[in-house]
């Protein structure tokens, strides 16, 4: 699975800028839409570190 960051904010816009900001800033892959962190009232995103892309052999 990797490394997984996550953002909270308090709206949707908000998460979202911070997520493609951090993805970005740190080469990150967001892990699927922003949702409403149930029990928080905030909302959540997340993003990855992305798998090494396997090389071809000469």
């Amino acid at each position: 699975m990797g490394v997984t960051f996550v953002v909270f904010a308090e709206t949707e816009p908000e998460v979202r800028a911070e997520l493609q900001r951090m993805c970005e800033v740190l080469g990150l892959v967001p892990l699927g839409r922003p949702s409403l962190a149930l029990g928080r009232d905030r909302w959540m995103a997340r993003a990855q570190v992305p798998a090494p892309q396997p090389t071809a052999h000469e």
